[in-house]
C-alpha cells in the first residue's frame, strides 16, 4: 500500500484497507466500495477487482445498479475464430450490495460503455448473437456472445463467416 503523500506526488489514488489484490505498476485507483460483507470492490483503469481478481473492462458485458446494489455479468473467451472473432459466454450474473457505492456505479457504466465501439443484433433460428466489437489493450476485438438458448453451432457458423470476411478485408 501507498502512502497519501506518495500517492499525491505520482498521481496514483491509494488502495483501500483491506485490498489484497495486486495493481499493476501504471495501473489507476478510479473509484472503491465494500459490500456489505466488507469486500473490496475496486474500479482502475484496467478493470473491476471483485474478489481480488481483476476483470477486464472488455470482459464485463453487462454491469447494472439497481437497489443499492451493482449486479455484473461478466464474460469468458471461448474460442478464437478467424479474423480475430472472438466468441464469449457470460457467466452467472454477480449481485454486489454496496451500502455506500461512492463512484463505482457511474465509473463503472463509463468504463463499460466506453470499451463499446459498436453493437449489433443477428438473429438466428433458434435465437441469436450479439457481434460487438470492443477496445481491448491489445486494439479492437469483435466479440460473439450469444443469446441464451442459442445453438451454438448456428453462432460459430455466423461468426466464422464473419471472421473469414474480416480477415479478406484486412488481407
Amino acid at each position: 500500500m501507498i502512502s497519501r503523500l506518495t500517492a499525491l506526488l505520482t498521481g496514483r489514488e491509494l488502495t483501500p484497507e483491506g485490498f489484497t489484490g495486486t495493481l499493476a505498476a501504471d495501473e489507476r485507483v478510479l473509484a472503491d466500495s465494500r459490500t456489505r460483507r466488507g469486500e473490496v470492490v475496486l474500479a482502475t483503469d484496467l478493470g473491476l477487482w471483485i474478489d481480488d481478481r481483476r476483470v477486464p473492462w472488455h470482459l464485463v458485458t453487462k454491469a447494472a445498479w439497481a437497489g443499492g446494489a451493482l449486479e455484473v455479468v461478466e464474460s469468458r473467451e471461448v474460442e478464437h475464430l478467424e479474423g480475430g472473432v472472438v466468441l464469449l459466454a457470460d457467466a452467472e450474473p454477480r449481485r454486489l450490495p454496496l451500502p455506500d457505492p461512492g463512484k463505482i456505479p457511474e465509473t463503472v457504466h463509463r468504463r463499460v460503455t466506453g470499451a463499446i465501439r459498436s453493437r449489433q443484433h443477428h438473429d438466428l433460428p433458434s435465437g441469436g448473437a450479439w457481434f460487438v466489437q470492443r477496445r481491448t489493450p491489445a486494439g479492437v476485438v469483435l466479440h460473439v456472445r450469444p443469446d441464451p438458448g442459442t445453438d451454438p453451432d448456428e453462432v460459430r457458423t455466423l461468426a466464422a463467416g464473419v471472421g473469414e470476411k474480416l480477415g479478406r478485408a484486412r488481407g
